[in-house]
């Protein structure tokens, strides 16, 4: 069973659009992803801007790989790094822990993840 950054089961963070590394819902990884795919993020618009101004335009649908296109409030399985990358830069969007891989915890620490923390 895949743990989240709080103990728990992992929960999944979004099946539509599908994400993860894996296209079943859930930010969890294996040693193949390179981006480490592991952060349940809610997309805002700055975010967006800010990773398509990194090379990593999620906001832009590609229809070739049944991707919509984000939108602000979109859930998406982001990069441990782009997400640490985005809160040094200020713009980080909100974690929802219960989706977030435990995996996550070997990048950053859960009082970091927390003070972005989504609350429902």
């Amino acid at each position: 069973m895949e743990l989240n950054v709080l103990g728990t089961k992992l929960e999944p963070c979004c099946t539509d659009p599908v994400t993860g590394y894996f296209r079943d819902g859930f930010c969890r990884t294996i040693s193949q992803d390179a981006g480490t795919h592991v952060v349940c993020a809610i997309m805002t618009t700055e975010f967006l801007a800010y990773t398509k101004s990194k090379g990593n335009d999620l906001s832009t649908p590609k229809p070739q790989w049944q991707f919509p296109g984000l939108v602000a409030g979109s859930k998406w399985c982001l990069c441990i790094s782009r997400w640490l990358a985005a809160e040094k830069a200020g713009f980080a969007p909100k974690v929802i822990l219960e989706g977030t891989s435990q995996k996550a915890l070997d990048y950053t620490s859960l009082e970091l993840l927390k003070q972005y923390e989504a609350i429902s």
